[in-house]
């Protein structure tokens, strides 16, 4: 490889026809795929007062297990569960459906921060990735659950460097999935399921109501009472309540700068025909991710369509949500060169629904837990884009602290200890653009990171792709 070509990386190298791009965008939905269509009961807005041992703020997978598992751990107990929109709408079905065991997004991240307790934290993830299986089948839940595994792969030649002794070469992964793109790879068989995001928000919502929650849609919690909660409309009085409000401003003063919104975007195809589909391979189903510090998320549906997301990962200044931020041209035909990149024999295809959604990024990759109130408030948020499995820990984890239990999970230290938060405006900006230019320049040199992301990755900060 020449020099300069080592500067670029493959998808730079071999770009897509821009009017093929264009051609396959047209059409194309501006609506999470995952949402679009989906039956959905009507649950009711707050209205006036209600009475509940617990309540949850938050109606996307972090809320909506604590619900059940509340419940599970004992049905006597009065749950109410308010949403300030719909169920699952935000992070909950906007994500790729990746439900990883990993707790610590990814061993590297977890074993930088807790050396002494990553096995354990491993074994964790795993237990509480086969909980979730076991919980799907017990309550017939129908997600499109497949314990399939993950596929990482190398696409650019330093990568390979990466990769463990005795890893897949080339040929080996193109022998599971062929895109002229795969230099080498790693593939973990029991790590990682794919479900559908969307049917897992709303059908852990049905369970919660069928075990007895009570559930409150437009219902946006505007403040922490010493009684409970508090919203446009009416009040919760609980003994206990938890927070998992995920990306949006926290309802606690203190963690009103340990997590920025990062916006993620995401294609779905339309599905592959069987010739299609036999020519790229893809047998085993497995969700893929490329090794990159701008990283490329993708997997098959149960329909066969192709989700392909990530590589962009923007942050707009001032931590704000909102809906203008999602259409972004420049990172959809980006989605769409790459996709074509790394499977030029699917050129042609169609793009049926583009979106993004805000992920709940922190300094530490992976979610934080605490309490308030003097114990009578716990929360969660953090989880940096690896929460559909994460967020059932946390929801026990959030029950365990409540209860006051002395449990293994509330003696972690990553449960004990809170990540550095963002400084506020302009320097986060400011901070958060200098980043993402350095992680880029990594991508083109090699994998060299220069001072700032080792400065960074010596104080256990960052920001991640």
């Amino acid at each position: 490889m020449t020099a300069e070509a080592s500067r670029t990386t493959v998808f730079e190298r071999e770009p897509a026809d821009p009017a093929v791009v264009r051609e396959a965008l047209s059409g194309s939905r501006l609506a999470p795929f995952w949402l679009d269509g989906v039956e959905r009961p009507e649950h009711p807005p707050l209205s006036g007062l209600e009475v509940a041992d617990l309540v949850i703020v938050g109606g996307g997978y972090a809320g909506l297990w604590t619900a059940v598992l509340a419940k599970e751990r004992n049905p006597e107990t009065r749950v109410v569960l308010l949403e300030g929109e719909l169920i699952g709408w935000a992070a909950s079905g906007r994500n790729g459906g990746f439900c990883e065991a990993s707790l610590t997004h990814g061993r590297e991240n977890g074993e930088s921060r807790w050396p002494d307790e990553i096995d354990r934290l491993d074994e964790l993830g795993l237990e509480n990735l086969d909980e979730i299986e076991a919980t799907v089948a017990k309550y017939g839940m129908d997600v499109d659950f497949e314990r399939t595994g993950q596929l990482s792969v190398a696409v650019e030649p330093h990568q390979v460097e990466w990769l463990e002794e005795g890893s897949l070469d080339a040929d080996g992964v193109r022998a599971l999935v062929d895109s002229p793109t795969y230099l080498g790879g790693e593939l973990d068989t029991e790590g990682c399921a794919m479900v559908h995001p969307g049917k897992l928000a709303l059908e852990l919502a049905r369970v919660a109501v069928e075990l007895g929650v009570v559930i409150h849609e437009r219902s946006a919690v505007t403040e922490l009472t010493d009684n409970g909660v508090r919203t446009g409309r009416g009040e919760v009085h609980a003994a206990k309540t938890v927070l998992a409000t995920n990306v949006f401003p926290s309802l606690l003063k203190r963690n009103s700068l340990m997590t920025v919104p990062v916006y993620d975007y995401s294609l779905m195809t339309e599905p592959l025909t069987p010739e299609q589909l036999a020519s790229i391979g893809w047998d085993g189903r497995y969700g893929i991710a490329d090794m990159g510090n701008q990283f490329h998320y993708y997997r098959l549906t149960a329909d066969n369509r192709i989700l392909f997301g990530g590589y962009d990962a923007i942050y707009h200044p001032g931590r704000k949500v909102k809906g203008a931020y999602e259409d972004r041209p420049e990172s959809y035909a980006k989605l769409m060169s790459h996709l074509l990149t790394t499977f030029p024999q699917l050129e042609g295809i169609r793009i049926s629904h583009r979106w993004a959604g805000a992920i709940d990024t922190c300094t530490r990759y992976c979610a934080y837990f605490g309490t308030a109130r003097k114990g009578k408030v716990a929360y969660t948020a953090g989880f940096t884009g690896l929460g559909v499995g994460a967020t059932r820990f946390a929801a026990n984890v959030m029950l365990d602290l409540l209860a006051g239990e002395d449990t293994e999970r509330t003696r972690l230290q990553m449960v004990k200890e809170r990540p550095l938060p963002f400084p506020p405006e302009p320097v986060a900006a400011i901070g958060i653009g200098m980043t993402q230019w350095s992680l880029n320049q990594a991508d083109h040199r090699e994998g060299r990171r220069n001072i700032l992301l080792r400065t960074l990755d010596r104080f256990g900060l960052g920001f991640d792709s």
